[in-house]
C-alpha cells in the first residue's frame, strides 16, 4: 500500500483503520458526481443532503444530518448540520429544538469517538465547536484529536493546521475512509436516539 492510499498517511504510530467498501445506505464520495441533476452539492450541502444527493450523510438524525468532513487529516471528522438552512445560529432554535440539535451533536460526537477509539489506539478525545464564522447555517463541528498529531498542535485548535491540510487531495475524503464512515454509521445506529 503506497502512502497515498494508506489512511495513515505513513505515520506508523496510527492504528490500523478499517478498509474496504461502505455498506447499506451509506453512499460513498465517488457514487455521486460533484454535479449531480441537483447541482454542486458544495454549493448547497443542507438540500443536496435533504434530496439525497450529498455523499458524505452519515445518517439523518433529529434535528439535521450527520455527515463525514470533506477533510480528514484527522480521520473521523464530522459534521452536525442543520435540516434548515435558514438556520443561522444555535440560539435561533426553540429552546426544544435547540435542546434536541445539542443531543445530536452528542450522539455524533460520542459515535466519533467510540468509532475512532476501537480503530486508533492513538486517539485521545473529541473536540467539539459550534463556530459559523464561514457557513452561513448552523453546524457543529466533531474533530478526533491523537497521539500522533504534532505536539505543537495535539493541545491547540485544529484551525492552526497548516493550508496543506485544508487544501489538495492528499486528505481528501475518497474511498479510504470507507471503514471509518461505517464504523461512525454503526456507532451512530447502536447509540439510537437516545
Amino acid at each position: 500500500m503506497t502512502e497515498d492510499e494508506n489512511l495513515n498517511h505513513g505515520d506508523s504510530r496510527r492504528g490500523s483503520l478499517p478498509e474496504g467498501p461502505a455498506t447499506g445506505s451509506i453512499p460513498t464520495p465517488g457514487s455521486i458526481p460533484a454535479s449531480s441533476p441537483g447541482g454542486d452539492w458544495r454549493a448547497d450541502r443542507i438540500g443536496s443532503a435533504h434530496r439525497g444527493e450529498k455523499p458524505t450523510v452519515l445518517r439523518r438524525l433529529g434535528q439535521g444530518f450527520a455527515v463525514i468532513g470533506d477533510r480528514q487529516f484527522l480521520p473521523g471528522y464530522a459534521v452536525l448540520l442543520t435540516d434548515d438552512p435558514s438556520v443561522t445560529r444555535l440560539s435561533d432554535l426553540p429552546r426544544a429544538r435547540r435542546a434536541a440539535y445539542l443531543a445530536d451533536m452528542e450522539r455524533l460526537a460520542e459515535a466519533v469517538e467510540r468509532a475512532c477509539r476501537r480503530l486508533d489506539p492513538a486517539f485521545l478525545r473529541v473536540n467539539i465547536e459550534i463556530l459559523g464564522n464561514t457557513d452561513p447555517y448552523l453546524h457543529a463541528h466533531i474533530w478526533p484529536r491523537y497521539a500522533w498529531e504534532p505536539t505543537d498542535r495535539v493541545r491547540r485548535p485544529v484551525w492552526l493546521y497548516g493550508e496543506e491540510y485544508w487544501r489538495g487531495s492528499r486528505y481528501e475524503l475518497d474511498e479510504r475512509h470507507d471503514g471509518l464512515r461505517v464504523a461512525i454509521g454503526e456507532e451512530l445506529d447502536r447509540l439510537g436516539t437516545g
